[in-house]
């Protein structure tokens, strides 16, 4: 079966399972569909504050002068100086962390350690602040007084882990 036909055919298959259970399969959309835009409501105030810090950290240079200031805590750790914006950007916004990896892939090569290690960086973590303000906040989550340092003790010990076996 083709790619383009298991779309369609899985609707239907969902359609007719709804049918057979006597579900109003009508109904049921719109109420799925009015449940999301609840959510999205609700998260995109915790999405723009992300999405703004990220941008005002690239824009106004913060990130190159981190990058440099590191530079000497990233030679001691393994790491390439190269991956500091990577490292520094992935916990905050995985387009950002892209956008990163792209500028190392640019000026190191594909080849190069520091591109390889980008590259598993940015694909075996997680967004940290993003996926934990989106989340808590949506799921309305006031206290989540351990969640961040444990998710960034266990970013930091990923990072290490990829640089040890990169």
């Amino acid at each position: 079966m083709t790619a383009s036909v298991l779309l369609p055919a899985l609707a239907v298959f969902c359609v007719l399972s709804a049918l057979r259970a006597r579900v109003d399969v009508y109904d049921a959309f719109v109420r799925g569909a009015r449940e999301g835009l609840l959510t999205l409501w609700h998260m995109a105030p915790y999405l723009a504050v992300i999405l703004m810090a990220v941008a005002l950290v690239r824009e106004t240079g913060l990130l190159a002068d981190a990058q440099r200031a590191l530079a000497p805590v990233m030679g001691a750790l393994g790491l390439p100086p190269q991956a500091a914006g990577v490292v520094l950007l992935r916990p905050l916004s995985g387009s950002a962390s892209l956008a990163a990896v792209k500028d190392v892939l640019d000026t190191c090569g594909a080849e190069s350690r520091a591109a390889r290690l980008c590259c598993v960086i940015s694909g075996a973590s997680e967004t940290v602040f993003f996926t934990g303000s989106l989340y808590l906040g949506a799921a309305g989550v006031k206290k989540a007084r351990y969640a961040v340092p444990v998710a960034l003790a266990a970013y930091l010990a990923g990072v290490l882990a990829a640089a040890h076996l990169v």
